[in-house]
């Protein structure tokens, strides 16, 4: 257990890899009656911003970032928000980011060791991992950042448990453990779990980050898979229900296997309340978001995946036009 000083601000890293349930428990922690004063950091994979848009109106304040990946491109963004929070330190009790799902958590970890102002004035709290029951295998052989992310987990929330059998979910969590042997672990459903058992823990060991990485606090290079990349999509006006879930349905039926992630918020005709759907290769999730306001109503959604075509979803997403 990490030695903690009383007037260091606590930080908890989230992470988990794309689709598993960060911004459900995110929005769990937003909303619960706990009497703190949380900020809140994120990240985005992509060129549109969505994650925004989902997260739950709440006293406390979202900074994001959506222009690369917090563990190396925007990492002197993430030290100068940081740096923001704690010239106003007293309004905080609780420092939250939440990377993208294709994020090493190492190099963001590795950020409140080697500055000295963010040793001096925060305390790394906890990396918390949530794990997508249903797909993990699908990345676990193929995805370094997957395997990283929960090598790094002082918590893993083995997330989606209704959406596995029994017999499979006691096998995913035997490969958890063999993974990581000192992170404590949650089965859950929709990242139910009691907030005490991720906020305020002090579950984060430097000496056990650098057995799973020996290289950790040396300035290293981090490199995405190339394959990977994100497709954003900002367009105004609204869609055709109709048109639109038919496309969705051909494109998962064609592109599912490689989609990893889809998300956004849409404006259908005749409806005055935003669409937002979630999806992970082939499910697909849609639910009512806020009301639209007075400003102009326009359509926002990201896929990620594995040599996705743009121009072919654009066009496609596009004709879904009302």
């Amino acid at each position: 257990m990490s030695a903690t000083t009383p007037d260091r601000i606590p930080v908890t890293v989230l992470t988990g890899f794309l689709g598993s349930g960060k911004t459900t428990l995110l929005n769990r922690i937003l909303s619960e009656r706990h009497g703190k004063r949380i900020a809140v950091i994120e990240n985005e994979f992509g060129e549109v911003g969505i994650d925004n848009d989902l997260v739950v109106s709440a006293d406390e304040e979202i900074f994001e970032m959506n222009n690369g990946c917090i563990c190396c491109t925007v990492r002197g963004d993430l030290i100068r928000i940081l740096g923001t929070l704690m010239r106003r330190r007293e309004r905080f009790d609780h420092i939250l980011i939440e990377t993208t799902g294709l994020a090493d958590p190492a190099p963001v970890v590795q950020t409140f060791f080697v500055d000295d102002e963010m040793k001096a004035q925060l305390q790394l709290d906890a990396v918390v991992t949530v794990v997508d029951a249903r797909h993990v295998a699908l990345h676990l052989t193929d995805s370094s950042e997957c395997q990283e992310q929960i090598a790094f987990a002082d918590v893993i929330l083995l997330n989606k448990a209704d959406l596995v059998a029994a017999e499979e979910l006691r096998a995913l969590g035997e490969r958890m453990t063999a993974m990581n042997r000192w992170a404590r672990r949650h089965d859950t459903v929709r990242c139910e779990v009691p907030l005490d058992s991720l906020l305020g823990i002090r579950a984060f060991d430097l000496g056990r980050a650098q057995e799973v990485d020996p290289t950790f606090l040396s300035d290293t290079a981090h490199d995405h898979d190339a394959s990977v990349t994100s497709v954003g999509l900002d367009v105004p006006g609204d869609v055709d229900a109709g048109r639109l879930e038919k496309w969705l349905r051909k494109l998962l039926a064609e592109r599912g296997a490689d989609i990893f992630r889809m998300k956004g918020v849409l404006s259908v005709a005749g409806s005055d309340r935003q669409l937002v759907f979630q999806g992970v290769h082939m499910l697909l999730e849609t639910s009512e978001g806020r009301p639209w306001g007075r400003g102009p109503r326009r359509s926002k959604m990201v896929l990620i995946g594995r040599k996705l075509d743009g121009a072919q979803i654009g066009e496609g997403f596009r004709r879904c036009l009302a």
